[in-house]
């Protein structure tokens, strides 16, 4: 595999072992039929224990049946399981950055020791509900909202593009306490919602292009009545979503850098192999161009995560960080993929090679989490010190 300042010679034996094994796993279970659950719009849920065993849910968390492995190690996992499909990815980051982390980071002790077991096991699946129908890139403007009562909390809203929701047991929603009289109705407060209340549903949406081979779906919230308990008492404000968000992000960014590499491995092998005028087409000029930059532009990517890695690790990672390295690398995937698929030539639009399923997967990736256009102005305002979206 790509790995051309030789990066790997610094992992530990616990990175190498983790790296390894998600290889392994990925190459052995998933890879063999992911091109057929993309073209049927479904994801491999007999797997999910399988990937609770492998540890693949939030290992960098410490505690409650979590390894605690370090932050590379965690990197590397993401970057194996994007390797094969961004689906696969997905459901392991949804289920680790933005379920268990807050509950872990936010959550009471009774909640931690219900839901962290089981959600690192694969017993239980969760999904994370910020996204609305009229809220994406805003999400201070939400309109789910919750109001106190005597018995606990009433919730009423609707989320949106929701990975993992129609297979969810708990949804960590976030939604406006109308009660907060400090904030005036404003404060935004976490609250696990269990999908089998009375007044939630999670529909599934159907005839996506892109993204695929993951379960993706709604959240309704029609008058759901939950215990003051399940509120996470830990948290209040926006904090608590962009926390998670930025653990969810630094997780692309390796991610990415896999989709990205397994399109060039795909492109360099074909490119060998592919005899046209007499010799394999990797032969020509124009193709070695490709091949220079692509491998080139990974290798910055895995430069930049790994430096990601250094600073989540000491505590120095910021926000903004994370920002540049998903945008960049997400970034660089998408036009890494593009160019891959262009060397396949007409080959390369079939199910048998995976460029062009990642061309498509970046896309969404491209968009989620932070669009493009928003990282850049985070960044625009880290640096001016003036936010251009207000």
């Amino acid at each position: 595999m790509l790995d051309f300042v030789d990066l790997e010679e610094s992992l530990d034996s616990e990175e190498h072992l983790i790296q390894n094994s998600a290889r392994e796993f990925v190459d052995d279970q998933v890879r063999p039929e992911i091109g057929d659950h993309f073209e049927a719009g479904t994801f491999p849920t007999e797997l999910i224990p399988e990937m609770g065993e492998m540890g693949f849910y939030a290992p960098n968390l410490e505690g409650y049946g979590s390894p605690n492995v370090s932050e590379t190690a965690y990197g590397l996992l993401m970057q194996e399981l994007e390797a094969c499909d961004s689906g696969l990815r997905s459901m392991a980051s949804v289920q680790g950055a933005l379920v268990m982390y807050p509950i872990h980071a936010y959550g009471s002790e009774a909640q931690k020791e219900q839901w962290l077991p089981q959600l690192g096991s694969g017993e239980a699946v969760g999904c994370f509900g910020l996204t609305e129908p009229e809220h994406g890139s805003n999400p201070t403007g939400m309109e789910t909202h919750a109001e106190k009562d005597a018995d606990g909390y009433i919730l009423n809203g609707s989320k949106t593009w929701i990975t993992n929701s129609p297979i969810s047991d708990v949804a960590v929603v976030w939604a406006k306490d109308r009660s907060s009289e400090e904030t005036g109705g404003d404060a935004v407060r976490g609250f696990l919602v269990e999908t089998d209340r009375d007044g939630v549903s999670t529909n599934k949406i159907t005839e996506k292009l892109s993204l695929r081979a993951s379960i993706t779906g709604e959240i309704g919230l029609n008058d759901v009545r939950v215990p003051e308990e399940n509120l996470l008492q830990g948290v209040e404000g926006m904090k608590g979503p962009l926390s998670c968000l930025t653990q969810a992000r630094y997780g692309i960014a390796w991610g990415a850098i896999g989709a990205a590499r397994d399109c060039f491995e795909t492109a360099r092998e074909y490119a060998t192999e592919r005899d046209q005028f007499g010799g394999p087409i990797a032969r020509f000029q124009l193709q070695q161009e490709k091949l220079a930059e692509m491998a080139t532009q990974i290798t910055l990517a895995q430069l930049l995560a790994h430096r990601l890695a250094d600073l989540k690790e000491r505590g120095d990672l910021r926000p903004q960080h994370v920002s540049m390295a998903k945008r960049n690398n997400v970034r660089m995937a998408r036009n890494q993929a593009r160019v891959a698929r262009e060397m396949l030539g007409g080959n390369g639009i079939t199910l048998d090679y995976s460029p062009m399923r990642h061309m498509v997967n970046m896309e969404t990736v491209y968009t989620y989490e932070g669009t493009h256009d928003i990282h850049t102005l985070v960044l625009g305002q880290d640096l001016t010190g003036i936010p251009a979206y207000k």
